[in-house]
């Protein structure tokens, strides 16, 4: 039976591994799951900006009375989906920087590069790079940017 004694902080603490790298890893691998948590929140709320303009459509056909005020609240809706949805985007490429920080002080440390594609990008067909190269981020603000002109636009047009 091997008793070894434990290594503890001032805290009581019973540490494993002090080295930097593993608490580095530690941190890095918080960060990851962080940074991939956004993805499904920025798909859900894409889709419920679309389904919810989809909606407002449905009613611009049937009002004639107010068709202003309906086309202000698309607007005021879709500015509100642009700063969720920027939100998000910022807290996600906010932990990126976290992880490429993280991922910088140990280049030779293969549990660090993880989110390091580009070689394996380059071996992908080129018409794949080209569409699958445009940022999420693009289409993720633009949407409701350009939804939120189009209703303005609306609503300025029944003045």
């Amino acid at each position: 039976m091997n008793i070894s004694p434990d290594v503890s902080d001032e805290n009581n603490n019973v540490a494993s591994d002090n080295s930097p790298a593993e608490g580095d890893l530690q941190i890095y691998n918080t960060l990851l799951q962080l940074w991939q948590a956004e993805n499904p929140i920025k798909t859900i709320k894409l889709q419920f900006l679309l389904a919810s303009n989809a909606g407002l459509l449905g009613f611009l056909s049937l009002q004639n009375d107010n068709l202003t005020l309906l086309a202000a609240g698309g607007f005021v809706l879709n500015i509100i989906w642009l700063l969720s949805i920027g939100r998000t985007s910022l807290f996600q490429k906010a932990w990126k920087n976290k992880l490429d920080d993280i991922a910088q002080q140990h280049p030779d440390d293969m549990r660090f590069q993880v989110l390091d594609i580009t070689s394996a990008e380059k071996r992908a067909p080129a018409w794949l790079r080209v569409i699958g190269g445009v940022s999420s981020r693009y289409y993720l603000l633009g949407t409701p940017a350009g939804l939120a002109v189009a209703w303005l636009a609306i609503a300025t047009n029944r003045l």
